[in-house]
């Protein structure tokens, strides 16, 4: 008999049967793991499997490669994500995002410490949009595809940083751009650009890592487009977000 006993996040459910739901979780020690919650699909115990919820979990299966059970109980419901729209946006973001990438029984510890303080800041009210723009790039530094904004590739130099490549991910100053200036992406200062790029450092910044989620992990690692959840998150921060929150 297998078993393991811990704390997790739910980030996705699905019904099973007439009674129970498959739930994804996202644990310390196993990465994101799956399991069947008998009785799960009732009305008793509907919030307490939301995505966002915290649940102690006792997971058992014969063999190891089984989808297995999880006994759960409530920990932290996270509730007050679900009355704030922008909120339930990043809440379901993040949960997508982490069902795409994330294979399962992977552990990834430093992804789901700042998962869980991203999910801290969505509830608490604060303006999260930059940390949720940090969380995207430690997302992609998971998968073995980080960026290096800490010096330019062209000239090596550490001041001046201007631009991203498209292809290698790394900085570019504006000297070392040159006339390629106009096939980069703008750094902006939220991210450690030189200069304010028209003063739109979030959405230069979520461009970024946009850019780089669909074409490095969608395309070459999933082989399918982006949620359109992340899609849906970034339309809203864009129109919900006040002008200030742009700057840097």
């Amino acid at each position: 008999m297998m078993e393991w006993q811990g704390q997790g996040t739910v980030i996705a459910r699905r019904p099973h049967g007439e009674n129970a739901v498959i739930i994804d979780v996202l644990t310390l020690q196993h990465g994101r793991h799956s399991g069947i919650v008998p009785g799960g699909a009732s009305q008793k115990r509907a919030a307490m499997l939301q995505p966002g919820s915290v649940l102690d979990l006792r997971w058992r299966a014969r063999r190891d490669d089984q989808l297995g059970t999880f006994t759960a109980e409530a920990v932290r419901l996270r509730a007050g994500i679900m009355g704030d729209a922008l909120g339930l946006a990043g809440l379901n973001a993040i949960c997508a995002l982490l069902i795409f990438v994330l294979p399962e029984r992977d552990p990834h510890p430093q992804l789901v410490q700042a998962t869980e303080a991203l999910l801290d800041a969505i509830e608490a009210g604060r303006d999260w949009s930059g940390d949720y723009l940090q969380w995207e790039l430690r997302l992609l530094d998971e998968m073995g595809f980080g960026l290096d904004l800490t010096s330019c590739a062209v000239t090596g130099a550490t001041e001046g940083l201007a631009y991203v490549s498209p292809r290698s991910g790394r900085a570019v100053s504006r000297e070392g751009a040159g006339e390629w200036a106009d096939r980069l992406l703008p750094l902006p200062a939220i991210l450690g650009g030189a200069g304010d790029n028209r003063g739109r450092g979030l959405a230069e910044g979520l461009a970024i890592t946009g850019h780089f989620l669909e074409s490095r992990i969608a395309a070459e690692l999933v082989g399918r487009p982006l949620p359109a959840a992340r899609d849906r998150l970034v339309r809203r921060l864009m129109r919900d977000q006040p002008p200030e929150a742009y700057h840097c």
